[in-house]
């Protein structure tokens, strides 16, 4: 998990976050080569100018590098250990660069220059080439040019990305004005048009998939299907079927062929909520199509190849599961090429009453009632109130609220949040449903949000507690 946590923080301190960290944050450049003496003589060049360094002696350094960590610029040599003349061993590397991230500037270089290396260097998206040994005044001017010009580009998508977040149609209402959730926006703006994967994190309520949505929106997928699926609720004896399709005679219920969930999201996004709670078989099912990209239907041996964009969401630690050995750690480095973590609502109280008076408009239209705003307590209740599910939990009470109104402006005898904290009352005063709240509360806390465990700590199952959790705003 410390790989995701560092990813996410990196995204956030990125240029995304505005020009005053823009100012302060040295650009970092990526320098591969085989020599380790070039690799000296380039850092000995650009740290004494302001630049972080990094080096890479192969290509599969340079790509691991690339996974998990941002780049101002990317400096290359054409020509590695494995064929010291051609060139074709770093061409082929730079139209990896260039697939992976089209805006990122990579500037080649090679002590066997020559004009066909050059175009064609050129051709597959290389910025600038420069031929060893080279002028230093002339590398600084390159590399500090095609800096500033991807700084500026940043900048300009990140502009256009954040309009588009606010102004997106049919983009979900996504309300966030409080300083905890800025890192959120910006990191959204960044990475919504991309196709990176990205995993969203927080606890229950927090508007995890509103944040899917808004991404796809985001997306050039955004005309194609987004396809959610609460993987945590699947029967495993379904799961593969569900998510893969199956044909006619699989099993003993396999009346007709059935179309799988990623085949469904070909070209779109699929967005794979709970994720944390997938049992380790078909973990190892899931990984191989993030993989390959092919999926095969149940009782087929038929493969097809789906392009889809995978949105992942879980309140469970990771981390913890892959040390108790209950979530595989590969899977995890699939799923979070970016990763999003939502603040409790208690963490932004800032966007209570902007999130309230939204809930109070969209069930007062609903429900044909007329109520116009909160009386004062009210609002200074739900300001003070601890909100244990989030989200999620504030637009259930303004439901109910709504419903039991006595006025125009909602009171805080209607918004019933003293029957929602009843530990200060006895056993023998509370209704069936409200003790049934506490012992899923006290569960899922128990055993840190992970539902398979408190489901069974509950004797239910782990569709029986969602419905529950549903019911309860958790």
């Amino acid at each position: 998990m410390a790989r995701a946590q560092t990813q996410s923080s990196r995204a956030e301190q990125s240029d995304a976050g505005g020009d005053a960290r823009e100012t302060v944050r040295a650009a970092r450049i990526l320098a591969a080569d085989d020599q380790p003496h070039i690799l000296e003589a380039i850092e000995l060049l650009l740290r004494p100018e302001g630049f972080v360094v990094d080096t890479a002696k192969s290509p599969a350094a340079v790509r691991e590098s690339l996974a998990s960590e941002f780049y101002d610029a990317v400096l290359i040599d054409l020509n590695y250990t494995r064929d010291t003349t051609s060139g074709q061993e770093g061409l082929d590397l730079l139209s990896q660069i260039v697939s992976f991230d089209s805006n990122l500037p990579v500037i080649v270089m090679t002590a066997w220059g020559n004009v066909r290396l050059a175009v064609e260097a050129m051709r597959r998206g290389a910025r600038d080439f420069i031929q060893k040994p080279w002028e230093n005044e002339r590398l600084l001017a390159i590399i500090r040019t095609q800096v500033e010009l991807h700084r500026a580009l940043q900048r300009t998508q990140q502009l256009e990305a954040e309009a588009r977040l606010l102004r997106a149609e049919g983009a979900p209402d996504f309300i966030a004005s409080a300083p905890a959730m800025q890192p959120v926006l910006q990191t959204m703006a960044r990475i919504g048009p991309s196709d990176a994967n990205v995993l969203v994190t927080g606890e229950h309520g927090t508007g995890k998939e509103v944040v899917a949505r808004t991404l796809h929106i985001l997306s050039s997928r955004a005309s194609m299907p987004m396809v959610a699926v609460n993987t945590g609720a699947l029967p495993e004896g379904t799961f593969e079927s569900e998510l893969f399709g199956h044909v006619k005679g699989a099993f003993t219920d396999a009346r007709t062929d059935r179309i799988g969930r990623f085949e469904l999201a070909d070209n779109g996004t699929i967005f794979l909520d709970e994720i944390g709670n997938v049992p380790m078989r078909q973990q190892a099912k899931l990984l191989r199509v993030l993989e390959t990209g092919e999926i095969e239907r149940v009782g087929s041996s038929r493969t097809k190849r789906v392009s889809v964009r995978v949105i992942s969401a879980t309140n469970s630690d990771l981390g913890a599961a892959i040390a108790a050995g209950l979530f595989r750690e590969d899977l995890l480095f699939r799923l979070n090429t970016v990763e999003i973590h939502l603040p409790a609502l208690r963490e932004r109280r800032e966007d209570i009453p902007a999130l309230a008076a939204h809930f109070l408009a969209r069930y007062a239209q609903r429900y044909r009632v007329q109520v116009r705003g909160f009386a004062p307590a009210a609002m200074q209740t739900m300001m003070q109130y601890a909100w244990p599910g989030n989200v999620r939990e504030l637009e259930h009470t303004l439901e109910r609220a709504v419903l039991m109104a006595h006025g125009d402006d909602l009171q805080v005898s209607d918004l019933g949040l003293n029957l929602q904290r009843p530990q200060g009352q006895n056993l023998e005063e509370l209704s069936i449903e409200e003790v049934e709240s506490i012992l899923v509360r006290k569960a899922l806390q128990r055993f840190h949000g992970n539902v398979s465990q408190a489901a069974e700590a509950l004797g239910l199952s782990r569709g029986a507690l969602y419905r529950r959790m549903e019911r309860y705003g958790l």
